[in-house]
């Protein structure tokens, strides 16, 4: 295509099988990874405040992508149910959890109403869709911050450790996956939904995390071996599963990254797939078999 000054646009680089620019995607993660741990190790409500204003930006990304299926969700009382539900998680557990969501759910669908007949169920399923999907699943990480009591401000307790745990077994599978894929990828697991998405990368994913999640629940959590293997393996199902969700919505919404928030890795939402999709299993495990 020609612009208007008659110059040629050059074409959108080639990041080869890695699809990103790498460099740039370290240094974005080391910025966001530091200043989770700032606020984790020295603050835990303002990690929780840090948790809240993600959540926030993923239900404006995700509102701004299903616009293009003519899908207006009403961001107020997403957005303000979603900050109460992470702050009731961490301050009073599930049940306050699961009656915040309840209660978000009625607000957002008496909230439309004000709108008309016209599209009322589609667009009060795409909100309770969003309501699950983001605050809900995210707010799993308030209750494994709790873990370690709600006014220990500081300190690597259980709730600080359980957090380290589940963020770096996911980490370990995004590894994992990637260098078994760029080295070994040769047989696409959906390449309809993930053309670069490989059986390969999933044997990686597989062996990184379980080995991480062994070495964690041994050496940070004071656990069994075998609790370390359960932990590895539901988290590599799970990531894998929340980063094929996310590639199927972005296929529908005809989008390659849901916005260019991060450098070098899209959007929000583009990171919090596997951690969504992890955190809640990973929370329970850990509630019942370690803390």
């Amino acid at each position: 295509m020609v612009n208007t000054t008659g110059a040629v646009p050059p074409p959108p680089k080639d990041y080869g099988r890695a699809g990103r620019n790498v460099p740039l995607s370290i240094a974005s993660a080391i910025v966001l990874l530091g200043a989770a741990a700032l606020t984790l190790f020295f603050w835990k409500t303002a990690f929780i405040v840090l948790v809240a204003v993600v959540l926030v930006a993923g239900v404006w990304e995700l509102r701004r992508g299903l616009m293009s299926k003519q899908l207006d969700l009403p961001e107020q009382p997403l957005m303000a149910g979603g900050v109460v539900m992470i702050a009731v998680a961490y301050l009073w557990g599930a049940p306050a959890l699961v009656t915040a969501t309840a209660v978000t759910a009625l607000v957002t669908m008496l909230w439309l109403l004000h709108r008309g007949v016209d599209g009322y169920v589609r667009t009060a399923t795409a909100s309770v869709f969003t309501i699950v999907y983001l605050p809900f699943l995210g707010s799993f990480v308030g209750l494994m911050l709790r873990e370690g009591g709600t006014w220990r401000e500081t300190g690597i307790d259980n709730g600080v450790k359980g957090i380290i745990t589940f963020v770096l077994v996911t980490i370990a599978s995004d590894i994992g996956g990637y260098v078994g894929g760029v080295l070994f990828g040769k047989h696409p697991m959906a390449p309809v939904i993930s053309p670069k998405k490989s059986w390969e990368g999933f044997a990686g994913s597989a062996i990184a995390t379980i080995a991480a999640g062994v070495a964690l629940v041994v050496w940070l959590l004071d656990g069994h071996w075998y609790v370390g293997v359960a932990l590895g393996a539901i988290a590599v199902v799970m990531a894998v599963l929340g980063d094929l969700v996310e590639s199927v919505i972005k296929r529908d919404l005809g989008v390659k990254d849901m916005s260019q928030i991060i450098p070098g890795h899209g959007g929000i939402m583009d990171r919090l797939d596997s951690l969504l999709a992890t955190i809640a299993p990973v929370w329970l495990l850990l509630h019942y078999a370690v803390f």
